[in-house]
C-alpha cells in the first residue's frame, strides 16, 4: 500500500527553522505590530512547523531584566516598556493658547486700573465680563485677587502679579508702557482707547497711565 504523500500528511517538504530564528520573527513581528499579537496570529505568519508559543518563551527570558519586556496582554503578547523606566517616556510640551480678545482687554485694564473691581472692568469695556474670562487670567496666574473695597458690598479687587510682570519682562508695573509708546510700536490707535482715556493728540494725558502706578500693587 502506498504512503500518503506529504501533503496529505499536512507535513512540510522543509524543516522548521531552528529555535533561535524563531525567536528572532516573533521577535521582529511583535516590534514591527502596533498591537499585541496572538500565538495563533504568530504561527499564520510563520513558517510550517514553527512553534511560537515555545518561542515565546525564549524571548520571556531573553528579555528579563532589560529595559523592553515581553508581556501578555490577555490571550495575546507584546513588547513593552520595563515598568520602572516608564518615567523616561514621558515629555513636557509647552502648550501656547491664544488669549481671547476679551481676556487681553480686560487683562489689560487689570494692570492699568489695578486695584480695579469686576464692575469697573465692566464699565471701561462697556461690556459684561464673563467668569470664564477672570477665571483664565486667575489659572494663568497672571491676575490675583486684591483686597475689598470698603464700599457696600465689599466687592474683590483684582490686581496683575509678579507672573504676570516676569513673562512680560517687566521689572515692575511702573514698566508698563504708556499710551505713546504703545502707539509708537503700532499696538493701539485712538479706535482701540477704552471709554474715557484720553485723546490722541493730548500729550499730557498720554502720560496718564503711568501716573501713579508706584501704586499698583498692595502691600
Amino acid at each position: 500500500m502506498a504512503e500518503p504523500d506529504t501533503a496529505d500528511r499536512g507535513e512540510s517538504l522543509f524543516a522548521a527553522p531552528p529555535m533561535g530564528e524563531q525567536e528572532r520573527m516573533v521577535e521582529a513581528i511583535l516590534f514591527a505590530s502596533a498591537e499585541p499579537v496572538t500565538v495563533a496570529e504568530l504561527a499564520a505568519r510563520m513558517p510550517h512547523g514553527c512553534d511560537p508559543a515555545e518561542a515565546l518563551a525564549h524571548l520571556r527570558k531573553r528579555y528579563e531584566g532589560r529595559g523592553v519586556r515581553l508581556v501578555r496582554v490577555g490571550d495575546a503578547w507584546a513588547m513593552r516598556t520595563a515598568p520602572d523606566l516608564g518615567f523616561l517616556m514621558s515629555r513636557e510640551t509647552v502648550e501656547h493658547r491664544k488669549l481671547s480678545r476679551a481676556a487681553m482687554e480686560t487683562l489689560a485694564i487689570i494692570a492699568y486700573h489695578q486695584p480695579v473691581t469686576r464692575a469697573e472692568i465692566e464699565e471701561i469695556r462697556g461690556v459684561s465680563v464673563s467668569r470664564g474670562t477672570v477665571d483664565l487670567l486667575l489659572e494663568l496666574e497672571w491676575v490675583r485677587f486684591g483686597r475689598r473695597r470698603m464700599t457696600p458690598g465689599r466687592p474683590v479687587t483684582f490686581v496683575v502679579t509678579e507672573t504676570f510682570l516676569d513673562h512680560f519682562g517687566l521689572e515692575s508695573a511702573r514698566d508698563l508702557p504708556g499710551l505713546a509708546e504703545l502707539r509708537a510700536a503700532g499696538l493701539l490707535d485712538s479706535r482701540a482707547l477704552p471709554p474715557g482715556a484720553p485723546a490722541p493728540d493730548d500729550e499730557d494725558a498720554e502720560e496718564s497711565p503711568d501716573t501713579g502706578q508706584s501704586e499698583l500693587f498692595e502691600d
